[in-house]
């Protein structure tokens, strides 16, 4: 299966909690709570583009999965990570945010990260 797709988050677990553990300010928090976010992610072989918006917030990332690549966190930060691919899974470690996004059927993505101890978890289905 492939990731290549429109997504509209459905549903997310522990949004409050995990933004306040990376740093994201309340007023930020509190504001982008209810957006349904969309992703967009355009796959060619080992080759990614995803576009995360969520209002007026947009996060574009490229990257090759197994190679090095600079990707925007959550908090609108640069780092360096690579991309594994693991079936129907990409995984990568950013700033000590472990992040696994996996396809679970053709039409619903779920991205868990964790930092530390604390959990978020979104699903989102195909538009």
């Amino acid at each position: 299966m492939l990731f290549s797709g429109k997504y509209q988050l459905e549903s997310q677990e522990n949004f409050e909690a995990f933004r306040k553990a990376i740093g994201l300010p309340d007023e930020l928090i509190q504001k982008g709570k209810d957006i349904k976010s969309i992703s967009e992610i355009e796959e060619n072989g080992d080759d990614f583009k995803v576009t995360i918006t969520t209002g007026s917030k947009v996060i574009v990332n490229t990257f090759t999965v197994g190679k090095e690549a600079e990707l925007e966190t959550l908090t609108g930060e640069k780092a360096k990570g690579v991309v594994h691919r693991d079936g129907n899974k990409l995984k990568v470690s950013l700033k000590g945010i472990e992040s696994v996004t996996e396809l679970v059927d053709g039409n619903t993505i779920a991205n868990t990260m964790t930092l530390g101890n604390i959990g978020y978890k979104r699903i989102s289905k195909r538009v």
